[in-house]
């Protein structure tokens, strides 16, 4: 129904506005889902990747490289027992995920470590020597 002295976009512009922002909070929870929340850092040897798996099993995780990308996959499972339960809600996500991080070009994909303790990836990637300058001077003679 429109009100008197509102035409009918009048009255549909008041909603909107709204949708962007509440598409953007699903779009963040899907996002946060699919992909898990992670840091990333360096020192001078190496950068160190972080990334929260919390549920998720060491063999349900699977780290890869290819062309300069490192990808992280995995599945947290499903499992509750029912037994004598009634739920009132249930806030638990479970199910595939991957992150993919791009390396810098100084790193060495192929030497790679990773480990697993408390629910956290620790990943560390090796970064290349610097490479020193060679050179030589060269004396400029007169013609």
């Amino acid at each position: 129904m429109v009100e008197k002295g509102h035409t009918a976009g009048d009255v549909t512009s008041g909603f909107w506005p709204r949708l962007p922002s509440e598409i953007q909070s699903i779009a963040r929870r899907v996002v946060n889902y699919f992909a898990p929340e992670s840091d990333a850092s360096a020192t001078s040897d190496a950068y160190e990747i972080n990334v929260e798996l919390p549920g998720v099993a060491q063999d349900d995780i699977d780290l890869s490289v290819h062309d300069n990308v490192l990808m992280v996959k995995g599945e947290k499972k499903y499992q509750r027992e029912e037994k004598g339960k009634t739920y009132f809600f249930s806030e638990r996500a479970y199910g595939a995920f991957q992150r993919s991080f791009r390396l810098p070009p100084d790193s060495l994909g192929d030497q790679i470590q990773a480990s697993f303790k408390d629910g956290v990836l620790t990943i560390l990637v090796p970064k290349s020597s610097p490479k020193k300058e060679t050179g030589q001077k060269i004396e400029v003679q007169s013609g």
